[in-house]
């Protein structure tokens, strides 16, 4: 990466994240409950038997609702788990948010050991989220590449998931970066063009 590019990103991501940080309570629960009912509205989200979730940060959208739903309609659910031996997150299948899950390397709630690792082949879709967004797909992440390692690994339907204000007009892109296939907010979906892993 060059520093000029490095520097733009770095940048974005401080924006983006005092724009997170100003959000009340409220309207991250409140944009929580609305994304997941612009999800539910989707037929891919129907149709989707193999689902790659994630354990949200206290400033990204929680679609815990939809996790709890696809556990009980019979869709396989997956977090990410992160790999000591490789130094990657692979996907492992939870049957339950609370019970399968403990905070993992970052912190975050991650698969607890036992729980069955899911062959990334079978994703058929993968809700992804990030810094920010734009209208292209393309994607910023925190900045060390897990999820971009992990999304080069999967055909599934890749879904960028995030509030509205973190949707930017360009979000400066390397050819390593994974772009998104779609587009969830508490207040649109838009499906976008495919993603390549080059």
């Amino acid at each position: 990466m060059t520093s000029d590019l490095a520097g733009q990103k770095k940048a974005l991501r401080l924006d983006l994240r005092a724009r997170l940080k100003a959000l009340t309570s409220e309207e991250r629960r409140f944009g929580s409950l609305a994304a997941c009912d612009q999800l539910r509205a989707q037929p891919l989200w129907r149709a989707a038997g193999c689902i790659l979730f994630y354990a949200p940060l206290s400033s990204e959208l929680d679609l815990a609702p939809l996790l709890a739903e696809a556990l009980a309609t019979g869709k396989t659910a997956a977090l990410p788990g992160y790999v000591a031996a490789t130094g990657l997150y692979e996907a492992f299948v939870i049957t339950h948010l609370t019970d399968d899950c403990a905070p993992g390397r970052f912190g975050i709630a991650e698969p607890k050991p036992g729980c069955a690792r899911l062959p990334l082949n079978r994703l058929d879709l993968a809700l992804t989220p990030g810094v920010g967004f734009d209208e292209t797909g393309h994607r910023l992440g925190r900045g060390q590449g897990f999820y971009d390692r992990l999304l080069a690994q999967t055909a599934a339907i890749k879904c960028g998931v995030a509030f509205d204000l973190q949707v930017v007009e360009r979000i400066p892109a390397e050819p390593h970066d994974i772009r998104m296939n779609c587009l969830l907010t508490p207040t649109r979906w838009r499906e976008l063009a495919p993603s390549h892993a080059s």
